[in-house]
């Protein structure tokens, strides 16, 4: 999406697009814009609501955003309607931004804007949305120069539409050899360095946690790490380490899953979290050097499928009792981080995964849980994702809870086998193997990565984790 700023609507002739705050609906002082006059009586700017009008054959779409509205509504209001009226837009489309607008306000709703465009018929014969014509420009009518913000929100937008993609895509399409291709392609476009560890290599590097969750399936594992360093750096320069479950399909293994499993093609969605902030970070040029793992595999069932009871190896040289083939994704966070310390010794460190239910069934959809055992760190990430509505709330990590993983047989195992406490016992398995890093956080999306909105008939992905985990690092 190109844009350009215009002065007036004088020649224009098109769809504009007019944000709205709520006035009253026993106001006697109509809404007015551009010479048209809208009675409170059929509109007045409540939130979710919005209002076609024409004139001069133009198509002006008035948009109600409340009283007060935050990030996450605004965002929401705009991909609304560039989702649901995109008959209504023609080649030419201007967009009002009113002059009280934050730069906030103006990135969410160019974001909300261009995520509008997405749409989950990826295989459907359809048309392409206009905004997504190469030749399209959003003509911006506005008293204050936005180039900036503005082109920052396109960014947003491209890297969360991508990770739409690649949570929604069908497992097999959306492989591991997939997303390390995907990583390898936005490596060279945007500036990171890939590296991608095949079965062969990661034996030799002895990841036998991250191996075995793979064993079942005929697609081969990939371990991807990514590196971006700025332009320039200094020994002042922040170091962030990022790690993402990358399981592209969950049957659960041989603890097969008996509800739900049409669903887990999103088991990847913390992996694809971190790939989209790869990309926005190196699109950004932020001045914080990022490395990367995402751990990719499929848990399917086949006659190499690791067993429940069988003891396994790990990178961190530590063995780990199964007691669920279905509690396969901490397994390949435990080789994630531990591979990402002992070679690339972050000053910050953070996880993120669709992980557990348990999660969901303490936060429904409203957030992630978090897990941290810094408090700095802790509310960064909650007032970050309560700017731009991408939720965390903390769970307690009490060393009360190491019971829960503690094996006869082993160092550690993978499950408690217990029906309570399963996100903090899963956090805790994840502590185990971070070697008392002294920031770190793990956070379980598996209630926000993937859910139901009015933007189809099936569950789907919500980009989470992207925005969240860039601003983040920007302002550190």
């Amino acid at each position: 999406m190109k844009t350009k700023l215009i002065d007036t609507l004088n020649g224009f002739f098109g769809t504009v697009l007019v944000p709205v705050f709520e006035t009253t609906a026993k106001n006697l002082i109509p809404i007015q814009f551009d010479g048209l006059e809208i009675s409170s009586k059929v509109f007045y700017g409540k939130k979710d609501a919005y209002y076609l009008a024409e004139k001069n054959n133009n198509t002006y779409i008035f948009i109600g955003l409340g009283k007060t509205i935050d990030y996450k509504a605004l965002k929401n209001a705009f991909r609304r309607i560039a989702f649901k009226e995109k008959e209504s837009f023609t080649k030419h489309v201007a967009l009002f931004l009113p002059e009280k607008f934050s730069s906030e306000q103006v990135e969410a709703t160019i974001s909300g804007l261009l995520l509008g465009t997405y749409d989950l018929g990826h295989f459907k014969n359809k048309e392409q949305h206009p905004f997504l014509n190469s030749e399209f420009e959003l003509e911006i009518i506005s008293t204050k120069d936005h180039a900036e913000v503005i082109n920052k929100s396109i960014k947003i937008a491209r890297a969360q539409l991508e990770v739409l993609t690649l949570i929604d895509l069908p497992p097999n399409m959306v492989t591991p050899n997939y997303l390390a291709k995907w990583a390898q392609d936005k490596g060279n476009k945007y500036g990171f360095e890939v590296d991608v560890l095949g079965r062969e290599t990661c034996e030799i590097e002895s990841l036998q946690a991250f191996l075995a969750v793979g064993k079942g399936s005929e697609n081969e594992p990939q371990f991807v790490i990514m590196k971006y360093e700025p332009k320039v750096t200094s020994p002042k320069t922040k170091h962030v380490g990022l790690v993402g479950k990358g399981i592209t399909f969950d049957t659960g293994g041989l603890n097969i899953k008996t509800s739900g499993m049409v669903h887990m093609k999103c088991d990847m969605a913390g992996g694809a979290a971190v790939f989209g902030t790869m990309q926005l970070i190196a699109d950004l040029q932020l001045p914080i050097k990022v490395t990367a793992i995402v751990p990719c595999a499929e848990n399917s069932v086949g006659s190499k499928s690791f067993l429940p009871s069988d003891v396994i190896q790990s990178y961190s040289g530590n063995s780990i009792e199964i007691i669920d083939t279905d509690a396969e994704g901490r397994l390949v966070l435990a080789d994630g981080l531990s591979y990402m310390i002992k070679n690339f010794k972050p000053d910050y460190l953070i996880d993120i995964a669709t992980l557990t239910g348990s999660s969901v069934a303490t936060f429904g959809y409203e957030c992630g849980a978090l897990f941290s055992n810094n408090e700095v760190i802790s509310k960064k990430l909650q007032d970050v994702g309560e700017t731009i509505g991408e939720r965390l709330w903390p769970l307690p990590m009490w060393d009360t809870y190491k019971s829960d993983i503690e094996s006869d047989i082993a160092d550690v195992k993978n499950y408690s086998g217990k029906r309570v406490a399963g996100a903090i016992s899963a956090a805790k398995f994840l502590e185990f193997f971070t070697e008392n890093h002294p920031a770190w956080a793990h956070l379980d999306i598996a209630g926000v990565a993937f859910g139901d909105d009015e933007y189809a008939k099936s569950k789907h992905a919500t980009g989470y984790g992207v925005y969240l985990l860039t601003k983040f690092i920007e302002n550190l």
